[in-house]
């Protein structure tokens, strides 16, 4: 874990949106802390710093609230789809060793046969991994691959340590041929071309 996923936290007492208002306006976002047991911990935290962590999914972050330190994912992001800004983030308390569960982006690396296209059908699997060790990404190579084949989530190459908790039968990605013009498509283009060329005559 890098130094940039070490936050200094502030516990907070005050609750409600017009709370929430005020420390958005202060350039901060609030935040809550749950899991293993414990009561639910309200927080405030550096909000630059915290919208630079979570262009990344599934951050583990050291939080350092009033001088202890805390381990916790970020489990949930909840952003304003007018503003883009970041309203409130859940995290959840973690510890070296365990098991958390997470859904994992996939990511297609190279091309297909010439004349295909590599669809993904799945954007992200959902993997059990070490919380202290949890992949950017999942890797899928289409290199190569030829009209109809398929890849199934049960297909995948998973990280060293992960355990595939997605259905393996999900199809991951599908290679095939893009469709070309129907006939009608075509004649209809004729027919434009052709009105088209008309008019330029009788404009003459």
């Amino acid at each position: 874990m890098s130094d940039d996923n070490k936050v200094i936290a502030e516990a907070r007492e005050s609750f409600g949106k017009g709370a929430a208002r005020k420390i958005r306006a202060a350039g901060k976002i609030p935040a809550v802390i749950y899991g293993h047991g414990t009561d639910p911990q309200h927080v405030t935290l550096p909000g630059h710093q915290m919208l630079l962590i979570v262009r990344k999914a599934n951050q583990i972050i050291t939080l350092d609230i009033a001088g202890t330190e805390q381990l916790v994912l970020v489990k949930d992001v909840q952003r304003d789809p007018v503003l883009s800004i970041i309203e409130h983030i859940d995290l959840v308390v973690v510890r070296k060793g365990e098991k958390v569960t997470v859904d994992v982006p996939v990511v297609l690396e190279g091309e297909s046969a010439p004349g295909t296209i590599s669809n993904l059908d799945a954007n992200s699997i959902s993997l059990e991994v070490s919380a202290t060790d949890i992949p950017e990404r999942v890797v899928v190579s289409v290199e190569g691959l030829a009209e109809g084949v398929q890849i199934s989530a049960a297909d995948l190459e998973l990280p060293t340590g992960a355990t595939l908790l997605s259905d393996p039968e999900t199809l991951i990605v599908a290679i095939s041929t893009p469709s070309g013009p129907s006939s009608d498509d075509e004649a209809a283009d004729a027919a434009s071309a052709e009105a088209g060329a008309e008019a330029g005559v009788d404009s003459e």
